[in-house]
């Protein structure tokens, strides 16, 4: 039976209008001072919701989870009130949308965290890469290891997050366990070098994961919950010396709770597909929801990727940024237009909420 990238998908208990999901995309436009979304974010959020699914972007769930100026949260009154803008936005639009909960662990500098501490992270390994902080450009931070009796506080800080995400009007959540943040630290053995309970064979190193989303589960629906892990990238110097083991053992102890959806980066983050070898038809043979493939995927990868059975849905990040009606492009095969790569961060609504579709 052919598969067609515009046909209605069953997640859960909602219909997807069709199988092409907006990726979360970092843009750093949350209001400053509270970090909270606000109208402009709606109005983004409102043009793209001819998605079958849209990821809002990476929202941290407490202050330390910050890693970027401007970047939206999930854990004051403030940022429920102004996610609840966008989400009503897209509703109205006829769209689904969840939100993605996120901790940056050490992807973090000390002028964005409580008190300017240290930023945390599971072994007191620093990355040597960047972070966009008020005055601009800044090295990341040397982080500090994570006391094993701080872990219980972490946990409920995503819980809470969850909570405030569905007062806020979403449709489900993501578990942010990708891109060399928090979760992504510990599961990985070239940043985590704990003796105890969370470090040390991929059982322990995925146990933090794990916890956090069973904590999730105490507030959504499993159907309702998804899981973003990227196996091999690369990105903010992420390494695993048997990166199979560890993500397939993760993978298939998600399964066993019957989440909605995985969403797999394949390859690098923003990088070549093929940056290291991995069986991603494994993960996806071992979960039974729904799995959405991502990175770099073409109109024409992604139809033969849901043509041969390895996905069900496809994302697609930097398209949708220039392109707020990407998925009447692609059914159009219509030409994309260019990202304006000066305007993607923080600069109000040029390069955010000003490009046109093929209508204007």
């Amino acid at each position: 039976m052919t598969v067609s990238l515009f046909e209605p998908f069953r997640l859960g208990d909602f219909t997807l209008a069709n199988r092409i999901v907006m990726a979360p995309l970092t843009r750093r436009r949350a209001t400053h001072g509270t970090n909270a979304a606000n109208a402009l974010m709606a109005e983004h959020y409102r043009q793209r919701a001819s998605a079958g699914l849209i990821i809002a972007e990476a929202s941290q769930i407490s202050q330390q989870g910050q890693g970027y100026a401007y970047t939206p949260g999930i854990y004051s009154p403030e940022q429920v009130a102004g996610w609840r803008e966008v989400t009503e936005a897209v509703h109205a639009a006829g769209g689904h949308i969840v939100l993605q909960l996120w901790h940056v662990g050490r992807v973090s500098h000390v002028s964005l965290q409580p008190g300017g501490g240290a930023p945390v992270a599971p072994s007191a390994i620093a990355t040597t890469k960047q972070v966009a902080i008020e005055t601009g450009a800044a090295d990341c931070s040397a982080p500090r290891a994570l006391e094993l009796g701080e872990i219980p506080g972490l946990i409920a800080d995503y819980r809470k997050a969850a909570r405030n995400a569905k007062e806020a009007g979403f449709d489900g959540v993501e578990v942010h366990c990708a891109n060399g943040y928090l979760i992504d630290e510990f599961l990985r053995d070239g940043s985590n070098k704990r003796e105890d309970a969370y470090g040390g064979a991929p059982q322990n190193r995925a146990r933090f994961g794990l916890e956090v989303v069973d904590a999730v589960l105490q507030e959504w629906d499993a159907s309702r919950v998804g899981v973003r892990i990227s196996p091999v990238s690369p990105v903010y110097d992420m390494s695993d010396s048997d990166p199979q083991s560890v993500f397939g053992y993760f993978v298939e102890r998600l399964a066993e709770k019957k989440l909605g959806f995985l969403h797999v980066i394949e390859g690098a983050t923003q990088g070549p597909r093929d940056v290291a070898p991995f069986d991603y038809l494994a993960l996806r043979k071992s979960f039974p929801g729904a799995y959405i493939a991502n990175n770099a995927y073409t109109l024409e990868l992604a139809q033969e990727t849901l043509a041969s059975g390895r996905a069900d849905l496809i994302a697609f990040g930097r398209p949708f940024i220039s392109n707020p009606d990407l998925v009447e492009r692609l059914r159009r095969r219509a030409p994309l237009t260019e990202v304006d790569f000066e305007t993607v961060y923080g600069a109000g609504a040029r390069g955010y909420t000003d490009y046109p579709t093929l209508t204007a």
